[in-house]
């Protein structure tokens, strides 16, 4: 969004920044075996092409280098405040008043984004005795680097995309490692190989960075966002997945890893050495349920003691919080609780009725599933620039949907999730309360086409 706006020529604008540092998700984690499933040249901005990726499927270090070198190049760092956690958000005559934690004077604007993100809330398990381990516990998201894992007995509670890295990552380092598995996963082995240098010469020409980024994102949405609906994308990524857990030579332990539900119900996890690493002797899947944790480790429902050291929780975020805890209050006292009472929702991912000049990145029902976030984020960016603009130029003083156009968009949302493979039997993060999926079930082309550019048809405009 800063730099979309330092291109547009806007220069007065701030970001407020919880942390000391840019690079959100891939500042947060930083534990064993962390990187991206998306592909690295697809991972980046498309006015910023990154020619030193290592690999196909970039290591956590590495992107979170890549946005704060961006940050530099781009001359954002003037405009970001740091460690300012926004706490409340109101808008009154006719400007957002923006308080932080810092105590500072409230920040006053004419336009507000939200670019909190969604996945940076870590959830924590209600597990009975969580309190009483007597080891090192943390969250995958809160790596204490400070505990040794050589000869240790670890346990890992988590069995997605992240318990699966730490998994892979770890296996042979710990003298024993437990993966407490409550719902085994689909593994998709694609491999991840290096880039050497006569690629990353080629990445440094416009034009073949250009033409590596269309070709990688048309292969990615091909394979991934096209299997939402049936068609033989969906069935090769169904086979491909189950020819790899052939890998499993144990019956055993293969029953225990295959799940009862079709790929890509859930996010799907991409791993190459995953099933080399818990066919390990000194690796076990532990598929029984987990009655309490005590002092000494994990006591599962069959009475068993699971003896551990250390305790990981690779449990995942709460999805659905978006930019809460902020208190944010639009028109006429009204809260985001408020607009939000059962399920978060947007008009067309960006937008609230009753809060004007407020725009989301990364809102209710974006496309976050099996895709790259950065595309999306610029997509979003890009809409609200539209109005921006507007709001500078006088066009416009605020501007907010309807409550009738953003009620119309959910509907068409709803109708369109039967058939989709989040609708095929299985409960992810993905759901919302009432069980329908809160993600973007159509192609990535209609997203970019359905934000385009602004309906004003759809929108109270003073």
């Amino acid at each position: 969004m800063g730099v979309k706006l330092r291109r547009a020529g806007f220069d007065d604008f701030t970001i407020l920044e919880k942390a000391e540092s840019v690079g959100g998700t891939w500042r947060e984690n930083t534990y064993p075996g962390l990187s991206c499933d998306v592909p690295s040249s697809y991972y980046a901005y498309t006015f910023d092409p990154n020619a030193e990726w290592t690999h196909y499927f970039s290591p956590g270090a590495e992107i979170r280098e890549y946005f704060e070198r961006a940050t530099r190049r781009h001359g954002l760092e003037p405009h970001i405040r740091f460690g300012e956690e926004v706490t409340e958000a109101r808008f009154e005559d006719g400007r957002w008043l923006v308080a932080t934690n810092s105590g500072r004077d409230k920040l006053e604007a004419d336009v507000l984004v939200s670019a909190a993100g969604v996945l940076h809330h870590p959830r924590t398990p209600q597990i009975e005795g969580l309190d009483d381990f007597g080891g090192a516990m943390f969250h995958s998201a809160r790596w204490d680097h400070s505990v040794a894992l050589a000869g240790k007995r670890v346990g890992v509670v988590g069995t997605g995309s992240t318990g699966v890295q730490i998994v892979t990552a770890i296996a042979g380092v710990a003298s024993h490692l437990s993966m407490f598995q409550r719902t085994p996963q689909w593994i998709l082995p694609i491999p991840n190989p290096s880039h050497g240098g006569a690629f990353k010469r080629l990445m440094r020409r416009p034009g073949f960075a250009r033409l590596n980024y269309a070709l990688n994102a048309g292969i990615f949405n091909l394979l991934t966002t096209s299997t939402i609906k049936p068609g033989w994308q969906r069935k090769l990524i169904d086979r491909a997945c189950r020819l790899n857990l052939t890998r499993v030579k144990d019956p055993g332990l293969r029953r225990k890893l295959t799940p009862d539900y079709v790929p890509m119900c859930k996010r799907l996890v991409v791993s190459s050495g995953f099933y080399d690493a818990v066919q390990r002797p000194d690796v076990e899947i532990v598929d029984t349920a987990i009655a309490r944790i005590e002092p000494g480790g994990i006591r599962t429902a069959d009475g068993r003691l699971h003896e551990l050291d250390v305790l990981v929780l690779a449990t995942g975020f709460d999805a659905h919080a978006y930019l809460r805890p902020i208190n944010l209050v639009g028109l006429g006292g009204r809260t985001l609780d408020d607009a939000w009472q059962g399920e978060p929702r947007a008009y067309k991912t960006v937008c609230l009725p009753g809060f004007p000049n407020f725009f989301m990145i990364m809102g209710p029902n974006s496309p976050i599933g099996n895709t790259s976030l950065v595309p999306v984020a610029e997509t979003q960016a890009d809409y609200a620039l539209q109005w921006i603009q507007k709001i500078a130029s006088g066009e416009v003083a605020r501007a907010a949907p309807k409550s009738k156009a953003m009620e119309r968009f959910n509907t068409e949302l709803r109708d369109a999730m039967p058939g989709t493979v989040w609708t095929t039997g299985c409960d992810s993060w993905y759901l919302g309360q009432d069980g329908v999926p809160m993600l973007w079930p159509w192609s990535p082309g209609r997203f970019k086409q359905t934000l385009s550019e602004p309906r004003l048809d759809e929108f109270e405009i003073h």
